[in-house]
């Protein structure tokens, strides 16, 4: 029976035109080093027109120099933190920052694989060193530990590399994966996986957001892992408890209802119009874009028209006689939602669901696209009646009424939603706890 083979990098899945008869399997190897150098080409091909491909690869130049350079003379032991990005490393952060707590004689260093994680964070205060991850190689990884020399390595959620991994065993530092999630449709669980298959064994342990993504590890003979629960929920009660005033969008507000619309693509504005324009006259509107862009900024003004202003372009004064607010920066949307008064958060019309959770904390009824099925907490909360798929804008705005028209129905989820996330916090103690008991092993 032949293969279809599907690769996966850094929590990227791709499905090569390759198809492996059994005895082949084997090769999934050389596939998956193929791939990386077609990855790396492809990079510097796009350099010149694709600003996420140029960071990636001027990131990366002279970093390892850069790296032992900071590092020279240190000599306190290091922890390495790896996310592949911002939604990662938001998911990784509770940890990071109760792991320095717990203990300050560590140094800690933070690696992204992405720009988007790295250029956001880059100056974060809660790690010591924060770098590009090298591309995953023998020779990276190998150069890359040398110099670092950690005691332990904590990757995030999707973080599966190869190579680092294979060092860090080959090294005897214990590497852990936190808030991983597994689903029956990943290459670990093809009849052709078993190369990837070893790469989770590498783990020291690895800590599961659910039930569902143990029993499939337990199903490949993965035994060093147990459910731990997801970080993120740690997160979000955090930042809801810290969570920044923005005095220009008070002015805006100016205690109306709101309805906040977060990560937000083309394809999702396209569905919200309609809601937008029959209630931009008695509720206010925000929006942040998932890209801020100046092309797509403009496109979103001319698509909404009247009294839309640009967060970048208003004053307190002005902000009043608006009734829809644009947000052209990043940084700001987990602040944002404690003005809302629901939610629609993007990406569920396009590659998947962006983070419903920073929404979820504080109560809000929240609407959504089709696609997202891959979240557990967005369809936890579609059970629990406090989230709402739509199709097109004519559901949206039928889901929508019968929550706004319905006397006690938004309350009613407020109360629901809050109860649902605290009772899903405590991950990072669980993570912490464990690591308390290494930490004394390898000192």
């Amino acid at each position: 029976m032949p293969y279809i083979c599907t690769i996966t990098w850094s929590g990227w899945q791709c499905t090569l035109p390759v198809v492996l008869r059994p005895l082949q399997v084997r090769n999934l190897k050389l596939l998956y080093d193929i791939g990386l150098t077609a990855y790396k080409s492809a990079l510097k091909l796009a350099a010149p027109f694709n600003q996420k491909a140029k960071l990636m690869l001027q990131g990366r130049e002279h970093q390892l120099e850069r790296l032992q350079e900071a590092l020279r003379g240190h000599k306190a032991p290091v922890v390495w933190f790896h996310c592949a990005s911002l939604g990662e490393f938001e998911q990784g952060r509770p940890v990071i920052e109760a792991f320095r707590e717990e203990f300050p004689a560590y140094k800690v260093l933070l690696t992204f694989f992405s720009p988007s994680g790295y250029e956001v964070r880059k100056n974060y205060t809660g790690a010591d060193y924060i770098a590009y991850l090298p591309l995953d190689s023998a020779s990276n990884a190998r150069r890359f530990l040398d110099v670092v020399q950690p005691k332990l390595a904590v990757f995030v959620k999707y973080e599966f590399w190869h190579y680092y991994l294979q060092e860090l065993q080959q090294q005897r530092v214990p590497a852990l994966s936190i808030s991983a999630i597994f689903r029956q449709e990943q290459v670990f669980f093809k009849p052709y996986g078993e190369f990837y298959r070893n790469i989770l064994r590498r783990f020291t342990h690895v800590y599961t957001q659910n039930q569902s993504s143990l029993q499939l590890l337990q199903s490949i003979h993965i035994t060093q892992a147990s459910v731990a629960g997801d970080t993120r929920f740690d997160r979000v009660l955090q930042t809801a408890a810290s969570v920044k005033q923005i005095p220009l969008v008070e002015a805006f507000v100016q205690q109306q209802p709101v309805f906040m619309i977060g990560s937000s693509w083309p394809a999702d504005i396209d569905v919200l119009l309609p809601l937008i324009q029959k209630y931009r006259a008695s509720i206010k509107f925000i929006i942040a874009p998932h890209e801020v862009q100046e092309q797509g900024i403009v496109q979103l003004m001319k698509a909404l028209g009247g009294k839309a202003v640009r967060f970048s372009k208003t004053t307190a004064a002005d902000a009043p006689q608006q009734d829809v607010l644009v947000i052209d920066n990043v940084g700001m949307l987990s602040s944002l939602y404690r003005y809302g008064t629901y939610a629609y958060v993007g990406g569920a019309f396009g590659k998947g669901l962006h983070n419903t959770l920073e929404a979820a904390v504080f109560g809000l009824p929240l609407f959504f696209g089709p696609k997202y099925e891959k979240f557990q907490e967005a369809k936890d909360l579609v059970a629990l009646q406090c989230a709402f798929p739509i199709q097109d804008a004519e559901e949206l705005l039928a889901a929508f009424e019968q929550v706004h028209l319905e006397a006690g129905a938004r309350q009613k989820i407020t109360d629901t939603e809050k109860r649902y996330v605290k009772k899903q916090a405590g991950a990072t103690k669980r993570i912490i706890a464990d690591m308390k008991s290494l930490i004394k092993e390898i000192a």
